[in-house]
C-alpha cells in the first residue's frame, strides 16, 4: 500500500525535538557529548573509537534519528533526510521536473509503464514497455528506484540521455530527453450517459496542493454538460493534505457542518467544520447532485475522511470494498540539518465520531472486481516451454485463469495444463501455432489486459455504482 501523504503542519513535539536537537547539535569529537543521554553518548563514542567499518557523524546522526522513529512501533512515523524530505513534498506539488513517464521496477529491471500525454518522453519517442538500461552513461543495474529517479530529474531545461531496450524491436536506443515541468493532475472526470440519465464520473487519484481547484473546475463542467449525478472514485486514492479534502467535502456539504474531528495525544477533540465555495450558485448546484462515492482497499487515510464526512452527513452512497484504514495524522516537523521528522501526532474521527485505524471504512453496498480487471499488465518477457518453471510463468497462468481458460497450477510451473491453454490462446490470437510462451504471446498477453481494463463494461464496481444512481435519479431518493 502506499504510504498515505496525509499531512498538518504545527510545532515541533517536545521529546522528540528536544533529543533532536542535542544530538544535532553536539561537539563531533569522538569522546565529546553529542546529547543529554549518556547512552547516546557513550554509544556515540564507542562507534567513533572502534567500529571496523566507520561512518561520518552525520550519518550517525540520522541513524539515531531514524531510529527514534522506528522505535514508536509506527509505519507513518519516520525521519527523511534532507533529499528525502524535498521528495516528499515534491510528491504532493502541483508540478515536478522530469521526462513525464510512469516507470515501474519488475525484478530489478526499470519498465516505462507509459509515457505522460505531451510529455518530454512522449515526444523523444519513449514508448511503455522500454526498459531503461543507463542513464547519462551510468548503468542501472544493481540501482533502486531512488537512484534511478535522482538521475532522471534535474534543472528544467536540461537533457538527459536514457539508453533503452525495446523488446517488440529487440534493440537498444539512446534517446535524449528535455526536462521540462510536468503539471500533476490529480482529477480526472467524463460525462457517462446511462439509461437516459447523464452521470458526471470524477475519479480522484490524491488530494494535492490543487486538488480542490481542479475539483471545482471539473465539477462545474460536468454540470454545465448536463450531469444529473456524480459518481466520485477514490479506489487507490492514498491521501493527501487534510486541507484539500475539506474543500471539496464543503462543496457537497452544508457550510459549517463537521466532517471530521482531530484527537490529539491528551484525548481533546477538535471539530472540522466545510466552508461553502465563493461561487453560491456552484454551492447551491452541488448540493443538489445525488452522489455515489467508489472506494477500494487502496482508499487510505485522506481519501477516507471524505468517504467517512460524505457517509456519516448521509451525502453518499459508498459502493465497493471496505478502505485502507489509516486513522492517524502526520506532521512534518523541520530538523536543523534540513532533514524532517514526520511523527503521528493525531487521530481523526469520523463526524460520527468512529476512529476507522485498522479497521476501514463500510461500503454501503460491497463489489469485488472481476479477476482480471485488477490484474496489472506486467512487463513481462523471454522464452519459455513446457516443463519449465519462472515468475512470468506463473504470472501468465493467473492472466490465462482470469481470462476462462482451464488452467490447474498459478506457481510458475508449466504443466500439461498451462501448455493446452498455451495452445489455445496462440490460436485465439492468430499467434504462429506453438506450446511456447514467447515475446508474441506476453505482447498478445497485454492487449488482452489493456482492452479488458479500458471497457467501463468490465468495471463492476461502476457498474453497479451507474445502477444504484440511476435507480435513485428515476426514484428520487
Amino acid at each position: 500500500m502506499r504510504m498515505s501523504r496525509f499531512l498538518l503542519f504545527a510545532a515541533v513535539a517536545a521529546a522528540a525535538g528536544g533529543l533532536a536537537y542535542f544530538i544535532l547539535n553536539g561537539k563531533e569529537g569522538a569522546g565529546e557529548p553529542v546529547s543529554e543521554k549518556k547512552p547516546i553518548d557513550e554509544a556515540y563514542g564507542i562507534i567513533q573509537e572502534r567500529a571496523v567499518h566507520q561512518v561520518g557523524t552525520d550519518e550517525l546522526v540520522e541513524g539515531a534519528l531514524r531510529g527514534m522513529a522506528d522505535v514508536l512501533g509506527d509505519p507513518y512515523s519516520t525521519y527523511l533526510t534532507r533529499e528525502e524530505a524535498a521528495e516528499h513534498e515534491e510528491s504532493l506539488s502541483d508540478e515536478r521536473v522530469g521526462i513525464g513517464a510512469e516507470i515501474t521496477e519488475s525484478r530489478g529491471r526499470f519498465i516505462i509503464v507509459a509515457p505522460v500525454r505531451n510529455s518530454p518522453a512522449e515526444k523523444a519517442g519513449i514508448l511503455p514497455y522500454d526498459e531503461i538500461i543507463r542513464v547519462d552513461e551510468e548503468r542501472m543495474e544493481g540501482r533502486t528506484m531512488k537512484d534511478l529517479l535522482r538521475l532522471i530529474r534535474g534543472k528544467e531545461g536540461t537533457d538527459v540521455s536514457l539508453t533503452v531496450y525495446r523488446p517488440d524491436e529487440e534493440r537498444h536506443l539512446e534517446i535524449t530527453v528535455k526536462r521540462a515541468a510536468i503539471p500533476q493532475k490529480t482529477v480526472e472526470s467524463r460525462l457517462i450517459e446511462k439509461d437516459g440519465f447523464t452521470i458526471g464520473y470524477i475519479g480522484l487519484s490524491m488530494f494535492g496542493e490543487k486538488t480542490a481547484e481542479e475539483w471545482e473546475t471539473h465539477t462545474k463542467k460536468l454540470i454545465k454538460g448536463g450531469a444529473d449525478g456524480f459518481i466520485v472514485d477514490v479506489r487507490g486514492n492514498p491521501g493527501g493534505y487534510l486541507r484539500s479534502v475539506g474543500q471539496v467535502a464543503g462543496s457537497l456539504l452544508r457550510p459549517g457542518t463537521v466532517f471530521a474531528y482531530m484527537e490529539d495525544a491528551g484525548g481533546a477533540k477538535e471539530p472540522l467544520e466545510t466552508e461553502a465555495p465563493e461561487d453560491g450558485a456552484y454551492a447551491e448546484s452541488m448540493r443538489g447532485m445525488k452522489t455515489v462515492l467508489l472506494q477500494d482497499k487502496g482508499s487510505a487515510s485522506a481519501s477516507e475522511v471524505l468517504s467517512g464526512a460524505l457517509r456519516d452527513n448521509g451525502r453518499a452512497f459508498i459502493v465497493g470494498t471496505v478502505s485502507f484504514g489509516k486513522g492517524t495524522v502526520q506532521e512534518t516537523l523541520p530538523l536543523s540539518n534540513g532533514g524532517e521528522m514526520k511523527l503521528s501526532t493525531h487521530k481523526w474521527l469520523t463526524p460520527a465520531g468512529t476512529w476507522i485505524h485498522g479497521k476501514g471504512i463500510e461500503p454501503d453496498l460491497e463489489s469485488e472486481q472481476g479477476p482480471l480487471y485488477g490484474l496489472p499488465s506486467m512487463p513481462v518477457d523471454g522464452r519459455y516451454e513446457p516443463g519449465d518453471y519462472g515468475e512470468d510463468v506463473g504470472y501468465a497462468q493467473r492472466v490465462l485463469g482470469a481470462l476462462g481458460f482451464d488452467v490447474a497450477r498459478s506457481d510458475g510451473y508449466y504443466d500439461e495444463t498451462t501448455t493446452k491453454a498455451v495452445e489455445e490462446f496462440r490460436d485465439e490470437e492468430d499467434l504462429d501455432p506453438g506450446l511456447a510462451m514467447d515475446s508474441a504471446f506476453f505482447r498478445a498477453l497485454r492487449t488482452r489486459i489493456a482492452d479488458h481494463q479500458a471497457s467501463e463494461a468490465n468495471d463492476k464496481q461502476l457498474q453497479l455504482a451507474l445502477g444504484y444512481l440511476k435507480h435513485a435519479l428515476r426514484s428520487g431518493n
